[in-house]
């Protein structure tokens, strides 16, 4: 005779694997879809290049940015300026991002923080990249620290105001009941504000990441001599508009893979919340 709980076992494997299998159908559903308009665009793009509708020099085929692609590669000239952005860009993001953390956090708890430092932090807020990029140079040069202080601008304000927002955002109610259990203030901010405020803090840091990236392209386009954005530049001048496609399309799908990243990280931190996911 067979064991009950052998069976019991069986039967709950067997109600896994096809849910399994149903998760995994979703997600190549999921992928297909995202996928179906670049591949519909490029597909327009390159019989509209070949048919002569378009200008090769203005908007080159896809194939032929494919191609500069493969040239770069080979000669190790793109991985060598890919490893420079990407070192300036996650320097910048620690350095503007920690901070922003950091006083979102004091802001958020401290009442008469906020009345000193978010006024002026709103107003430094305010001024574009563009505008303030001249002044980094003048002070720092154009070495590595005014690149990576520029990123590390664009990084500090989503952090800074989606922490802020996501504890002033936490229900009364709930430190209502933390005094009823008898929770200290540490014990409140670990179990308590932090968990409600995480979901802003993870959609601050893909907000940050974002602009870290946007900045990078403003600091490289500045003065630099090697990194995405300089080669973009480069090509630029000497009308390669194969390589400047390539260095845009570098940066979205890094870009892309970053906040995917952050994404999925969220999903993991954040599976005990039942939100609204859409139809």
């Amino acid at each position: 005779m067979r064991d009950p709980l052998s069976a019991a076992a069986s039967q709950a494997t067997a109600g896994v694997r096809p849910r399994q299998k149903a998760k995994r159908k979703r997600k190549l559903e999921s992928l297909a879809l995202g996928a179906l308009l670049p591949v519909l665009l490029l597909a327009v793009w390159q019989l509209l290049g070949d048919a002569g509708l378009i200008s090769r020099l203005l908007f080159p085929t896809p194939l032929t940015i494919a191609e500069s692609l493969v040239r770069l590669t080979e000669n190790g000239d793109l991985f060598e300026h890919l490893r420079i952005s990407v070192v300036r860009a996650a320097l910048g993001f620690v350095l503007g991002g920690g901070a922003g953390l950091a006083f979102g956090l004091l802001v958020g708890f401290s009442r008469s923080s906020e009345r000193v430092l978010d006024p002026s932090v709103q107003m430094i807020r305010m001024v574009p990249h563009l505008a303030i990029a001249p002044l980094f140079i003048l002070w720092f040069g154009f070495g590595e620290p005014s690149k990576v202080l520029l990123i590390a601008k664009g990084a500090f304000f989503p952090l800074y105001i989606n922490t802020y927002l996501g504890i002033r955002g936490t229900d009364k109610k709930l430190f209502e009941v933390a005094r009823v259990l008898g929770f200290s203030k540490p014990k409140q901010v670990v179990r308590l504000v932090l968990p409600s405020a995480a979901a802003n803090i993870l959609l601050g840091v893909r907000l940050s990441l974002g602009l870290s990236w946007l900045g990078l392209v403003v600091a490289e386009l500045m003065g630099a001599s090697s990194g995405i954005g300089y080669l973009m530049s480069e090509a630029r001048q000497f009308s390669k508009t194969p390589v400047v496609f390539v260095c845009i399309i570098l940066f979205a799908v890094i870009g892309k893979a970053a906040d995917s990243l952050v994404l999925l990280l969220e999903k993991r931190l954040l599976v005990w919340r039942d939100s609204y996911s859409g139809k």
